[in-house]
């Protein structure tokens, strides 16, 4: 047996010794030789190779060019930048002092944290939700520096449960990856698109430093790519890929998703073969989208003081201020999973110019109306006139008397009473996966040993332990460039 041989097969047998002694894992199969052998020849060298284009990968390479950090690779499998923060609503939760004392809200990092905490029923890491509420003015800051703009007040996001997110003054989450990529033409970060990693290549699979990555082109040619000071993955959660999600609940298999093509998770088990642990898998998120058989989804329920619910019936069914895995199971539990979101024309005008496009998009595809009356608008959704009317007087009687039927909070509640009015579908569509890779405050990757994987980081929706159970509204944005720019900072130290 050669020297190479042995190597091989005395790694492969410790992939599956220790597949074996993990729980749940007893039946796991041996890892592949790949797996396993170094690349004959490093085709380059750079001193961080980032996986993932999106915010938390653009943020993360921007920020340790910042710092120092000379040669930076990006790769992205697919043929565009931006994952899911791209064609995200944008908003981004954090304490503000000079926004939130003009608005005479009272808050701090602590009580970000414990919303976060008990938004997430205690089951995130209290030290990782520490780090990022403690940490997320200053990423509001650092993006405001790099020409990044924010609408002057905060607001309570659908799912958020307190007034602290910051709209993107612009359109949608696009208006992050506009300015970072920006700033990676300026700071010469290379960015390479169609470039999908097949291996995550480490010393020996459970031991060892994280040495580089293995992608493969466009062409299917594969490339060896060395990184020096740290390899970190930013390739997203995996709310596109519906046998993972189904894995973990099977709730999930049918659902549509408001994620892009690309969210497949793909990284996960890449990472799982040189040891990561993972956690939380089946914390997954839904969010109003489209109903099972429709395509295009219609935003109207970003701003809570702004939207109500009601099923296919005319009626409200949950206060929609509530936690976004309360609104999901009650959407799920309604006979048809499909109910319909409300606004007045005050709530289209406050509406971000993004998400007004498609609702306008949604009068053409079926999936959205307009009325000058409620009861025209209760006709075009096939509901009752009658029964949609007195939804809309009881609900406005409950705002004026500043206690609403189902206990949505007083600061939440807002008249549906300026014509025109708009409905659209609200179904459930996996929206987010707060299950995901180990990590520890310095977004260093965790081995199932509880030991750091050296030279390896995660950042963004691949990551665990951060939302718990289940994320607040405004938490994701938050987490991935807060995150983000602490990696940077931490890769460029030579942690």
């Amino acid at each position: 047996m050669t020297d190479l041989n042995r190597r091989q097969f005395l790694n492969t047998a410790a992939i599956g010794a220790a597949a074996a002694a993990a729980g749940g894992l007893a039946h796991a199969a041996p890892a592949p030789a790949s797996i396993c052998a170094l690349p004959a020849k490093w085709e380059e060298t750079y001193e961080l190779v980032v996986v993932g284009s999106g915010g938390a990968g653009l943020a993360t390479a921007v920020m340790a060019a910042q710092k120092g950090v000379k040669k930076i690779l990006v790769l992205e499998k697919m043929g565009y930048i931006g994952g899911n923060t791209a064609i995200s609503g944008g908003g981004f939760n954090s304490y503000d002092p000079p926004r939130q004392k003009a608005q005479n809200i009272q808050d701090s990092p602590e009580n970000h944290a414990k919303n976060t905490m008990q938004g997430g029923d205690n089951r995130a890491n209290p030290e990782l939700v520490r780090t990022m509420t403690e940490n997320s003015y200053a990423a509001v800051q650092w993006l405001e520096s790099m020409g990044m703009k924010f609408k002057p007040d905060v607001y309570q996001i659908y799912g958020g449960l307190f007034p602290r997110c910051h709209a993107p003054f612009g359109s949608l989450g696009s208006d992050y990856i506009k300015v970072l990529k920006a700033q990676c033409d300026q700071l010469g970060i290379e960015i390479r698109r169609n470039s999908r990693v097949t291996r995550v290549i480490r010393e020996t699979p459970l031991t060892g430093d994280v040495l580089g990555v293995e992608y493969e082109d466009a062409k299917k040619v594969k490339h060896a790519i060395r990184a020096t000071k740290s390899t970190v993955i930013a390739a997203g959660g995996f709310g596109a890929n519906a046998k993972m999600r189904a894995l973990y609940d099977p709730r999930m298999l049918n659902l549509t998703t408001t994620n892009h093509t690309g969210a497949t998770g793909d990284l996960i088990p890449l990472l799982q073969d040189i040891g990561a642990a993972t956690t939380g898998m089946d914390f997954i998120q839904c969010n109003p989208g489209c109903p099972p058989g429709r395509k295009h989804r219609v935003i109207m329920h970003l701003i809570v003081k702004n939207f109500i619910m009601v099923d296919m019936q005319g009626k409200r069914f949950v206060a929609e201020d509530e936690r976004r895995d309360v609104i999901r199971d009650a959407i799920l539990s309604l006979p048809k999973q499909t109910a319909f979101s409300l606004i007045d024309q005050n709530g289209f005008d406050e509406t971000n110019p993004g998400h007004q496009k498609g609702i306008e998009k949604g009068f053409e595809t079926g999936d959205a109306w307009k009325a000058d009356t409620i009861e025209e608008l209760a006709k075009k959704i096939n509901v009752e006139p009658a029964v949609l009317r007195k939804t809309i007087d009881d609900f406005n009687a409950g705002v004026d008397a500043q206690k609403d039927a189902l206990g949505k909070a007083p600061g939440q509640l807002r008249k549906i009473e300026r014509a025109p009015f708009y409905a659209a579908y609200a179904g459930m569509s996996v929206h987010h996966t707060m299950g995901g890779i180990v990590i520890n405050t310095k977004t260093q990757v965790i081995d199932r040993r509880g030991e750091i994987i050296p030279k390896l980081h995660a950042v963004g929706e691949i990551t665990g332990g951060i939302h718990g159970t289940n994320r607040l509204g405004g938490n994701a944005i938050c987490d991935i460039f807060t995150f983000g720019r602490l990696t940077g900072m931490y890769v460029a130290e030579g942690i």
